[in-house]
């Protein structure tokens, strides 16, 4: 399994969130299969140059949301995945996003039109993206 996880230290999103959501998105869309070991905590906190805590922060978050299990002197294995749970999580997370949004919208006086015209945008596929 080749997983390519990429950190900024210039991002301002702490590194061990950074690796959790890109390991999150990789089980979530399929890339790594139910059953499957995830890196070695040791080896990719090697590989990305990082500390070991941060890597097992990472881990350890995504085994509190339910998506791996770690197995004591064998590492970190995916776990078989509800479908049905894994919409409500996610959709618990979009709604949290949206309520942050309309926090940061009523600081600047956004009309719900303008956000609303925000939100379409984001929806829209641009150009750059159609032809990836």
């Amino acid at each position: 399994m080749q997983i390519d996880i990429v950190v900024s230290k210039t991002s301002g999103l702490p590194i061990y969130e950074q690796i959790k959501a890109q390991l999150k998105a990789a089980i979530l869309l399929g890339h790594i299969a139910e059953g499957e070991a995830l890196p070695s905590i040791r080896g990719l906190a090697r590989d990305l140059q990082v500390s070991i805590i941060t890597t097992t922060r990472a881990y350890s978050d995504l085994a509190a949301e339910g998506l791996v299990t770690n197995v004591p002197g064998k590492g970190s294995y995916v776990l078989p995945r509800n479908a049905e749970l894994v919409r409500e999580r996610v959709l618990r997370e979009i709604e949290e996003h949206f309520a942050e949004a309309v926090t940061q919208a009523r600081l600047v006086d956004l009309s719900a039109a303008e956000l609303h015209a925000v939100l379409d945008a984001a929806l829209t596929p641009s150009t750059e993206q159609e032809q990836s």
